[in-house]
């Protein structure tokens, strides 16, 4: 079991809090820097995928797992913003210029979905978001002199000041530079007041506002800077499948962000990327072995949904915490092995969510 014993101001500033902390997070650094080379391309456009949805999950995991407010149309973020960098794109715009736009058009449509907030919360907050889904969703199938309607939209590769993202190397990097700034981005902002104000919501808000926190304008702030991540991880997704159609942002992909970030693990930026990693990674997995089993239930049709439903329900009964929670189960039990008690995780249920293990 490690202790860290604070004795300097300035511990407190560090993003790491042990020596560990900076061999292990090192580690990974070098890893996926050096991934073009021990990846071939099929596995480096499947880490891409892994990075933009975890900038997406990020900015979820802000709204649902740090301030308590449930979407169920977050794919409309995500839809906004790849919109959005297809259409500046296609009229000359550098990629860092319409980055920013998506962010900040993104961020203006969550405030605007974040006005419900104020009145309405838990199931009535997820129909509100839903609602708001659908209208994105008709929207884009509407105005086709922007979108193109149903028929789609084709996007360039990356373009910004005599440079392009020609190869998937090229964008692999740099969707790993925007993925890193978005992930010291909300690592900052947790540590933040306004930060620590979203914890406060989601354990109580009764407690919160007697504290002087302003509700509704911390509510829209973290559905606007929640939608501004979407959109940006929405914007490289544009680039990434180079065709966008209203069909790709309903839903089914709104579910899906959703259950990314509770598998991952919800309060935890480390479960952004692991929800996104298992959304990216089941469905491979379930073709690589569904050849190992008999014919007539590996060709099923519906397999893939079967056995992707039933992870979910197993994490949701068994694992509430998600993939993250399960690992800090497995390391403090190495930690105190052989004095680990089996209900130790069951008593700090007790506690508030803000006092649970990091």
């Amino acid at each position: 079991m490690r202790f860290v014993f604070r004795t300097r101001y300035d511990q407190d500033l560090r993003l790491a809090r042990h020596g560990g902390h900076v061999f292990w997070y090192s580690l990974l650094v070098l890893a996926l820097l050096a991934a073009p080379w021990w990846l071939e391309s099929y596995g480096l456009a499947q880490l891409t995928f892994i990075l933009i949805y975890g900038i997406v999950g990020l900015g979820l995991m802000l709204l649902a797992g740090f301030t308590g407010l449930f979407s169920i149309g977050h794919a409309a973020f995500l839809g906004v913003g790849a919109y959005t960098q297809a259409v500046l794109a296609a009229q000359g715009w550098p990629f860092p210029l319409s980055l920013a736009a998506a962010a900040v058009l993104s961020a203006i449509v969550g405030a605007v979905v974040g006005l419900p907030a104020l009145r309405v919360k838990g199931i009535y907050l997820g129909i509100a978001t839903l609602a708001f889904g659908f209208i994105v969703e008709e929207a884009l199938a509407r105005w086709e002199s922007v979108t193109g309607g149903n028929a789609g939209l084709m996007v360039g590769q990356p373009q910004m000041f005599g440079w392009t993202a020609d190869s998937g190397e090229k964008f692999y990097f740099l969707c790993l530079a925007i993925a890193v700034g978005c992930t010291l981005a909300v690592l900052n902002l947790l540590r933040s007041p306004t930060g620590r104000a979203f914890v406060a919501i989601r354990d109580s808000e009764i407690s919160a506002q007697s504290m002087g926190i302003h509700l509704a304008s911390t509510k829209t702030l973290s559905f606007s800077i929640s939608a501004a991540l979407a959109g940006i991880g929405g914007a490289l997704y544009a680039h990434m499948i180079r065709f966008l159609s209203p069909e790709q942002f309903n839903i089914i992909q709104s579910i899906d962000l959703l259950l990314m970030v509770v598998i991952g693990g919800l309060g935890s930026v480390h479960g952004a990327f692991l929800g996104a990693a298992f959304l990216i990674g089941m469905p491979q997995a379930i073709s690589a072995f569904k050849d190992l089993l008999p014919e007539a239930i590996g060709q099923a049709p519906g397999l893939k949904s079967v056995i992707y439903g039933a992870v979910l329900v197993g994490f949701v009964l068994f694992e509430p915490m998600g993939i993250y929670g399960r690992w800090l189960k497995l390391r403090t039990w190495f930690q105190l092995f052989p004095f680990y008690r089996k209900g130790m995780f069951r008593r700090q249920k007790a506690f508030q969510k803000s006092d649970r293990l990091k």
